[in-house]
């Protein structure tokens, strides 16, 4: 019997994929094998010793240690891609608010109850006051396309928009997925150059971190409108300000709510909606069980991001052990590993290794039991952070 513990509101069309008579599920439980989380915050979580695998519902991990967790063996996974049409959606809506001032004509056209018979022709007087522009013809620039960027992207076209991308690590999937009108930029200088409208779509790292500044408004067009659908820190809010005061800036629509930001006519600030709809989050859910019940059940590591992806692509031999061997990437562990096996007679039937920075992943399948001397002898191999047989 598995034990997973759930650390925020978890979708049950997730939660229904695990079947009951294997797994047990609570927010509350002794000795966990995995941990089922979207929010909640776990960097100072004292985790049970018992944990092996994080699934995230969603994409972001800033709120799990991952480096850590690596160390100690602990898989995280998130769900790439799962909630990409929900925040895809809204960063078209961020589009269209920045363009045509609805926020602000409807707040004035509320100010006008209790005028009765008059209020049409207030209405219809005030209008000229709420002009926008239309975004067809305009240029729209993707930073970062993947999952979200490129549907955003691939959208824009479709909504008439010439559309700019800049991704260095762009991937052949997602190469795949743009459509041809979609143009490459071969440097962020020139995507800012050609945009009406900017949109960001990478995660908040000490390279990306205020990746839009004052260092890189100033090569951009004038009256550029920004949306920031992806994390807060990719936009330095200091900067940002001055540049909407100078009208270098037209407009700014973020996901991410700051002191500073609010009760400016040119922001549009909305409080972390990118992925608050619920198919958003039955999406997630199921991708996320998907991942721990395979990695529980099979030893697969698919969507982690603190370890390689591993897959056998045979099943566990009947009456057999699939090893699965969390260690240091250094040389020679391997070897060492077939050694200890060898010399308790046991037979190899498949192996795979995979590597991801400075942490490794092993699946190697025995086509007998293996015991509880052997297993602790290949978790006494330096290097190795831990073992765990998965028994057919």
């Amino acid at each position: 019997m598995y034990k997973i513990q759930t650390l925020d509101r978890i979708s049950s069309k997730g939660l229904d994929n695990f079947p009951r008579d294997d797994y047990e599920i609570a927010s509350e439980i002794l000795n966990p094998d995995a941990i089922l989380v979207r929010s909640h915050d776990m960097l100072s979580m004292e985790l049970a010793a018992s944990v092996k695998a994080i699934g995230r519902a969603g994409a972001g991990v800033n709120n799990i240690p991952v480096k850590e967790l690596g160390q100690k063996g602990v898989v995280v996974f998130n769900t790439p891609g799962a909630n990409a049409n929900a925040v895809k959606e809204l960063v078209l809506l961020g589009i269209l608010l920045s363009s045509r001032p609805v926020v602000a004509a409807n707040k004035w056209v509320n100010s006008l109850a209790g005028k009765g018979a008059e209020i049409a022709g207030l209405a219809e007087k005030g209008k000229k006051n709420y002009i926008g522009q239309e975004i067809k013809g305009k240029t729209l620039g993707v930073i970062g396309l993947g999952a979200i960027g490129a549907q955003v992207a691939n959208a824009a076209v479709e909504l008439g928009m010439n559309v700019v991308g800049y991704d260095p690590f762009l991937s052949i999937n997602a190469a795949w997925s743009l459509k041809s009108e979609v143009k490459n930029a071969e440097t962020l200088d020139t995507l800012f150059a050609k945009s009406d409208y900017i949109t960001v779509h990478v995660p908040e790292t000490p390279d990306t971190k205020g990746l839009i500044s004052a260092n890189t408004i100033k090569n951009m067009k004038d009256g550029v409108r920004i949306i920031n659908i992806a994390r807060g820190g990719l936009v330095n809010n200091e900067d940002i300000l001055q540049a909407l005061e100078s009208g270098k800036v037209a407009a700014l629509v973020t996901d991410f709510a700051a002191e500073e930001l609010l009760n400016n006519d040119k922001v549009i600030c909305m409080p972390h909606l990118g992925a608050s709809t619920p198919e958003a989050e039955d999406n997630c859910a199921v991708m996320a069980v998907k991942e721990l019940r395979d990695f529980l059940e099979q030893g697969t590591i698919v969507n982690s991001v603190n370890y390689p992806r591993c897959k056998m692509e045979t099943p566990i031999p009947a009456g057999g052990t699939r090893l699965c061997i969390c260690n240091k990437n250094v040389s020679g562990v391997v070897a060492k590993f077939s050694s200890v096996l060898g010399d308790a007679n046991y037979n190899i039937a498949g192996m795979l290794n995979q590597n991801k920075n400075d942490l490794a992943y092993n699946l190697i399948d025995v086509d007998s039991k293996v015991d509880e001397a052997t297993l602790k002898a290949l978790e006494a191999i330096e290097g190795v952070i831990n073992v765990r047989p998965i028994f057919a």
